[in-house]
């Protein structure tokens, strides 16, 4: 007995499944932009407890907006491993 296709043979129902698909990889690409804006600042808790640790001279503005954009820029790890080695020049 000959098998029946399952892939839809009229252009109604190719263009009905493609705009299905289509609504489910809008839905995914919202839920992928939530959640790298969520990875975006999952780290500020983390710093937040460890600054308020720690006592800080005085900072200018300039100064803590360029700490807070580099370790937006390169991350927390490549930070902390440039300042450590600030004391071994």
């Amino acid at each position: 007995m000959a098998r029946t296709s399952s892939k839809p043979n009229d252009l109604a129902s190719i263009q009905a499944q493609k705009d299905r698909l289509l609504a489910q990889i809008a839905e995914l690409d919202v839920q992928a932009k939530e959640v790298e804006e969520e990875e975006r600042d999952a780290g500020r808790p983390t710093l937040l407890a460890a600054l308020d640790r720690v006592k800080i001279r005085k900072l200018g503005k300039a100064d803590a907006r360029l700490i807070a954009n580099a370790i937006a820029s390169f991350g927390g790890s490549a930070v902390a491993a440039h300042l450590g080695s600030l004391g071994k020049e």
